[in-house]
């Protein structure tokens, strides 16, 4: 796989606040912030460009705890004094802009459909648009350029903490071609669990399709392992109340990929107890998680 060499840069020297992005030999460029500095994101010259933009939210009740809004727009500053006024749930703001200006309107109406549609593809957010937008008509060329540069904001957002449109990569040609792993199982007959899983970047993400338990019933005697569990059914009930897990027949079915923070959190949800992911999950060949991670250390 082909390194990319990403610049942050920190506006007030400090995380979380005013960050820019970009990747060497891009046109494009990222500008993301707190609401609370907005006033400073819209003084900045990359605001006075035209571009699309993510408006993102915490929401326990959004699909991965996160409501986003994707936009475009001619003038940020006028867009997000109205933006200001009419919509509450956002906290955070990214501007996507082009550092030489060179697309027109239909440029970033095509690139703000393929965002939309992305983010439907991930299922990583719940989108607060009300209208989904309507796709330019560009010339082969122009499409070709959009999706190189939708592309290298599929590599950099990430880099800024925004998943909302990072869908899970296309099968490769070759195992050196990408940094996925293969794809784990886990079952257990008992509890009508067949899972599956791959590791994917820093993300071990249970594939849609995926059976696993209707009710997360484990229960812990220490305090620490109460309020583990509790984590663990929380989130088992979360997935369920956004639709992720859908019951059917006392068994969970995934309606998408899910991304879990680890293998044993994946496992702990599939399975309705608390489990080490590492020893669980299995190969084809019958090797562990553990092994494959630890491949060529010794």
């Amino acid at each position: 796989m082909t390194g990319k060499h990403i610049e942050l840069f920190l506006v007030e020297g400090v995380p979380g606040g005013i960050t820019t992005a970009e990747i060497a030999g891009w046109t494009g460029h990222v500008l993301a912030g707190p609401r609370s500095d907005l006033g400073d994101v819209l003084r900045r010259p990359e605001a006075k460009r035209n571009g699309a933009y993510f408006l993102l939210g915490d929401d326990e009740e959004a699909v991965g705890g996160v409501r986003c809004y994707i936009g475009r727009t001619e003038n940020f500053i006028a867009r997000f004094r109205d933006h200001s006024a009419k919509k509450e749930f956002w906290d955070r703001v990214v501007l996507i802009t082009s550092k030489d200006d060179s697309f027109t309107e239909g440029h970033w109406g095509y690139l703000e459909w393929r965002l939309v549609e992305l983010a439907k593809q991930a299922a990583r957010v719940t989108l607060a648009n009300g209208n989904d937008p309507q796709g330019r008509k560009l010339s082969e060329a122009q499409i070709s350029d959009m999706e190189a540069f939708l592309g290298q904001l599929q590599i950099v957002l990430p880099v800024l903490g925004v998943n909302a449109i990072r869908v899970r990569p296309a099968p490769a040609s070759s195992p050196e071609a990408t940094d996925a792993s293969p794809v784990f199982s886990l079952v257990n007959k008992k509890h009508n669990v067949n899972a599956r899983a791959q590791q994917l970047g820093d993300e071990f993400t249970m594939l849609e399709g995926s059976q696993v338990v209707a009710v997360w019933t484990g229960t812990g005697k220490a305090e620490s392992t109460e309020r583990a569990y509790a984590a663990y059914r929380a989130r088992h009930q979360q997935l369920v109340a956004d639709g992720s897990i859908a019951v059917e027949g006392g068994s969970g079915i995934l309606t998408r990929d899910i991304p879990f923070s680890s293998p044993s959190t994946a496992a702990a949800v599939a399975l309705g107890r608390s489990s080490n992911g590492r020893l669980e999950w299995k190969s084809a060949d019958g090797g562990t998680y553990g092994d494959w991670e630890n491949r060529g250390v010794e």
